[in-house]
């Protein structure tokens, strides 16, 4: 098992980012590669999670234990795969995703892509319980503040805008880690803040 990779980050592409490791490009897929931007040709470390299948070998890359650890309990969830794994690690905040499985807010766990309230009720059954005694979490152990939720559901809100405007998934995301770190602010706010940021692009 290849636990990290250690090498020049050479590009970021739409779902993933290569690793030069003494000239051999490894492609890994991260949930979002645009939190690498500025790391760009410059030597990192990245966490690994090597998916094996029968007609494909596929390295999965994050920016934190954490992260990784998240995804490989997600994955053993009946019903979510590597990408339904990092569709949710790519717009979610680990300590709130983790209390909102203690507390079995199935609500906030099927506003992800791809989770029916069904396979909610499979993650809350199968992870309650055995992630924050794991995860690095902060002071607060999980506890997610009702005013961040409601900052992720207003992002949530903006990107889908952004969707219907015409804008690609890729531009959003490259612009998803300085959306999230706008507080405070309204739904059309965060548009406005949003497309200034893709003009820049």
């Amino acid at each position: 098992m290849i636990a990290y990779i250690r090498g020049v980050l050479s590009s970021i592409e739409e779902g993933s980012i290569i690793i030069d490791v003494h000239g051999v490009g490894y492609e890994l897929h991260c949930p979002n590669p645009f939190v690498f931007q500025s790391s760009i040709n410059e030597e990192i470390q990245i966490h690994t999670y090597h998916h094996v299948r029968e007609d494909a070998q596929i390295l999965y890359g994050f920016k934190n234990k954490d992260e990784k650890y998240l995804f490989t309990k997600l994955i053993s969830v009946s019903g979510i795969g590597p990408k339904g794994a990092l569709a949710i690690l790519g717009s979610v905040d680990i300590d709130g995703f983790v209390s909102a499985i203690e507390r079995e807010d199935d609500k906030f766990l099927t506003s992800f892509p791809g989770v029916g309230k069904k396979t909610a009720r499979q993650i809350i059954l199968d992870l309650k319980g055995k992630l924050n005694t794991v995860l690095s979490l902060t002071p607060n152990e999980g506890i997610f503040q009702l005013e961040e939720e409601e900052e992720m559901r207003m992002v949530n809100e903006a990107t889908e805008a952004l969707k219907a405007l015409g804008y690609s998934d890729k531009e959003i995301k490259s612009i998803l880690p300085q959306l999230n770190q706008e507080k405070n602010k309204s739904v059309d706010e965060l548009i406005r803040t949003a497309l200034a940021l893709l003009m820049k692009k």
